[in-house]
């Protein structure tokens, strides 16, 4: 087994929906800010498959629109509790941590959030 398909195989799948709705709250939140609209649930699942789809990786599209809510639900949680310029800076941070080399404890501690919210919402 070559080191990516070792890496790929230790990735839970719960790991991977926590990932999921960590990416796409930080989509959400850089689409607010930047045009001021939030994206809907069909485009969060959307943008799910092309995600899911780089990593080689599967969910059917009830799972994906599920985790396209609950990121839904953090992005606008998020935006509503802070103000224009730390939600900036949360969204740049969060799309920042999407870089695996990058470190952040607000990202670490989002995506602890993430993980709760998918127990709130049945896991998939």
């Amino acid at each position: 087994m070559n080191n990516e398909n070792a890496e790929r195989s230790s990735i839970t799948e719960r790991g991977i929906a926590v990932a999921l709705i960590f990416a796409l709250a930080a989509e959400r939140l850089a689409a607010f800010y930047e045009h001021g609209q939030w994206l809907s649930e069909a485009q969060g699942a959307t943008l799910a498959a092309d995600w899911l789809s780089r990593s080689k990786r599967r969910l059917t599209q009830g799972e994906r629109k599920k985790l396209s809510a609950l990121s839904d639900q953090l992005a606008r949680q998020i935006a509503a509790t802070l103000s224009r310029e730390a939600g900036l800076y949360t969204a740049h941070e969060m799309m920042e941590s999407l870089d695996p080399n990058y470190h952040s404890e607000l990202a670490q501690s989002l995506l602890a959030e993430c993980d709760r919210l998918l127990d709130g919402g049945a896991a998939c």
